[in-house]
């Protein structure tokens, strides 16, 4: 491999990018850092793949074809029909792959997978506008989510397996004393993937959720198979399409990883799941089929699950930079983010801002205020509230009437200027008890629940409790006080639950940085795995040791 000297500098710097934590972005977000030309042949591959077979996967003659996307922006079709493999050939496949993959040898898998992203990153431009045209991004979201972003994210992953599975010499040399003689054994020790790899994709996040998965599982050793969301395929082909590209180009079989297209008239993630050969499985979704996958027994399963996200009010500097903030991150893309802000906890004493505090029912009407200003701005709102993926989360937003909870803010459709028929929806507002079983159950969409508490810490041990019993991704918290930042950290932290304290500007709750973020924690019922944290790979190899008496 040509570049091999530039990957392995590459997958370097992603190694000890882990280890700091500290800012590090191989693939940069803003548009701009490309070629010119870039967006005028990403959006002209995007319109010359409608309506057509795609045909870029190299996996053999299909069964069928078969294709079922919506555009939420368009709502019209997107035409495209993916190739259809029975799970018997998509299974054998990936059990003839097995071996020679693992006989590859850890650099070698490392350095064809560094050059997948490498490849990845010249489509970058028409994985913005397959995404965006699946999931309902806006396109600045979408171009950075399902490109750069999720490169980052990949590395993150590949470098973290990098390092474990090179954390041990490969062969040594052990010599034990006896007294006037030694016993000298030589030892050699191998990391063993442990079979075939499941990606299950999701519908809002297709990339940026499976990628990690795809990429720790490839990189210890193990073939996958990746099974998207029937809505949400496109985005997906074509990153795997340049991963099977790479594979063929260093000799490797392109089946290494494969592409199982379904459609919602028969779904076949069960089916794979279940499988015996099936050994490692990478889910992102609802909660129901999440812990369905957790309790089948002989498998290793990583799962990013619901959850409900908490905000907790304190006491702040600026109240009203605060509430631009929280208003951007519940618009951003809908709330259709696994770390999108829900409950809103605010004493019923108010929030202290400075020397004053400002009382209850200011806070709630200026947050109300603060929303509908935002999504209501002609050059931020349809942008950044992009259009509802599917007509479940329109009709759970839309629905909020019947909910038991007074309404603050009504939910109405954004227009879109570039999109005369986008399925938009604005966020609501509503308002519930503390004691309501509607604040413990994930909103999924753009629903902001308003909560009325004794005080903080009665705030804090409702988000602590949902947490634990419910899940949690993110937590943000605002005050101005030591002590109490301490006593939320500490507390949300036995729930495993990671705060964002005082984000202000151009940071926000939503936002999970690769090499630096772990997200999800793993320890409550939100997922049971972290990106990516070393047991993300670990899980997926074991060591298995040899030894010879030495002459």
């Amino acid at each position: 491999m040509a570049e091999k000297k530039e990957y392995l500098d590459i997958l370097k710097r992603a190694v000890e990018a882990n280890r700091l934590r500290s800012f590090f972005a191989q693939y940069p977000e803003h548009p701009k850092a490309y070629p010119a030309e870039a967006p005028e042949k990403g959006m002209e591959a995007f319109r010359a793949q409608l309506n057509q077979n795609f045909e870029r996967l190299l996996q053999g003659p299909p069964d069928d074809w078969a294709g079922e996307e919506f555009s939420p922006f368009t709502r019209e079709a997107l035409g495209i029909r993916y190739p259809v493999y029975s799970t018997e050939t998509l299974l054998k496949n990936a059990a003839a792959a097995r071996s020679p993959w693992r006989k590859a040898g850890i650099e070698e898998r490392a350095l064809i997978l560094v050059d997948a992203l490498e490849r990845i990153k010249e489509r970058f431009f028409e994985i913005a506008n397959a995404t965006m045209h699946t999931t309902g991004q806006g396109w600045v979201m979408a171009f950075q989510a399902s490109g750069p972003h999720s490169n980052d994210r990949a590395l993150e992953a590949l470098a973290m397996a990098y390092e474990e599975l090179t954390r041990f010499p490969k062969e040594v040399d052990w010599v034990k004393p006896m007294g006037k003689f030694e016993i000298k054994v030589h030892k050699c020790f191998h990391p063993v993937g442990k079979g075939i790899s499941l990606a299950i994709g999701c519908s809002t996040f297709p990339v940026w959720n499976s990628v990690p998965g795809i990429f720790a599982s490839l990189a210890t050793g193990n073939p996958v198979i990746v099974k998207p969301h029937p809505g949400a395929v496109y985005p997906l082909a074509i990153v795997i399409s340049e991963l099977q590209e790479a594979l063929l180009a260093a000799g490797h079989d392109p089946k290494t990883v494969q592409l199982a297209v379904d459609s919602h008239k028969k779904l076949i993630a069960k089916e794979l799941a279940e499988n015996p050969a099936v050994r490692i499985i990478d889910y992102t979704g609802g909660n129901e089929f999440g812990d369905y996958l957790e309790s089948l027994k002989g498998k290793e399963v990583f799962t990013e699950k619901a959850g409900v996200n908490s905000v907790i009010f304190d006491s702040v500097k600026n109240l009203d930079a605060v509430l631009q903030n929280l208003s951007f991150s519940v618009s951003l893309y809908s709330g259709q983010m696994c770390t999108a802000p829900q409950n809103f906890y605010i004493p019923e004493g108010g929030v202290r801002e400075g020397e004053h505090v400002v009382p209850y029912e200011e806070v709630v009407n200026r947050l109300r205020d603060a929303v509908y200003g935002f999504v209501h701005h002609p050059k931020m709102g349809p942008g950044t509230l992009g259009a509802i993926q599917n007509e479940r989360t329109l009709d759970r937003a839309q629905g909020v009437n019947e909910l038991e909870a007074e309404v603050l803010l009504s939910p109405e459709a954004i227009e879109n200027p570039e999109f005369a028929n986008a399925r938009t929806c604005s966020p609501s507002i509503i308002e519930a008890d503390a004691g309501s079983e509607l604040i413990r159950e994930e909103l999924f969409g753009p629903v902001v629940v308003v909560i009325k508490t004794r005080d903080t810490a009665h705030s804090v041990e409702l988000a602590h409790d949902i947490a634990l019993k419910k899940g949690a991704i993110t937590c943000a918290a605002y005050t101005t006080d030591p002590e109490t930042e301490k006593m939320i950290e500490e507390r949300m932290e036995e729930a495993f639950v990671p705060v964002s304290f005082n984000l202000t500007g151009y940071i926000w709750v939503n936002q999970n940085a690769a090499f630096s973020d772990f997200h999800v924690s793993g320890g409550n019922p939100a997922g049971n795995a972290s990106l990516a944290d070393p047991n993300f790979v670990n899980r997926r190899f074991v060591w298995v040791g040899h030894k010879k008496l030495m002459d």
